[in-house]
């Protein structure tokens, strides 16, 4: 079955233009969403997934239809392969039924791995040279030593309970926690 999907972001705009071109192209049964592309659940497009099945190809009008971003798109794409179900692209002339069109999806999953490990690199770089200027990261205590000291020995006399703790001195549990452990 060939399955179409299309989205607009806000209600105003018309999915006529995508809805045409995926019925032209010989979609049987259509999806549309009228909502951002920013939103990771879009009730249509989890019911299409829910309804696709092997054998299934799922067509787009352009792929940033689809996807959220490279990586949503790529994980989307890989959702499909996995399930045996094709993927065609108009606008971008994408098709993973075919050869070229696989080769394409994997460049473009290649530079979503890509961009990934240089966001990673260039955080643990910033984090090193940080730790080397003597930054340990985080945010500062609201805490003075002497509120800190007090909380490690309310902890240990066992009168209050964490929660109370917390409650005594307007902060969370994980920062008496935090306190406890330093």
């Amino acid at each position: 079955m060939i399955i179409g999907y299309a989205r607009v972001s806000t209600l105003e705009q018309n999915e006529a233009l995508q809805t045409d071109a995926l019925d032209k192209a010989g979609c049987e049964r259509l999806f549309t969403d009228h909502a951002s592309g920013a939103k990771a659940h879009r009730p249509e497009l989890d019911r299409l997934l829910d309804v696709i099945r092997d054998g299934d190809t799922l067509v787009v009008w352009k792929l940033d239809r689809l996807g959220r971003s490279v990586q949503n798109l790529v994980d989307l794409m890989n959702l499909l392969q996995s399930r045996g179900v094709g993927f065609r692209s108009l606008t971008e002339n994408m098709d993973t039924t075919t050869p070229g069109g696989v080769l394409v999806f994997n460049v473009f999953a290649a530079m979503a791995q890509f961009e990934r490990d240089l966001i990673r690199e260039r955080t643990n770089a910033g984090l090193q040279a940080a730790r080397a200027r003597g930054r340990k990261g985080g945010r500062p205590s609201k805490l003075t030593e002497r509120q800190r000291t007090r909380i490690r020995e309310l902890y240990q006399s066992r009168t209050l309970t964490v929660q109370e703790i917390a409650d005594q001195y307007q902060v969370s549990r994980n920062t008496i926690y935090s306190n406890i452990k330093a």
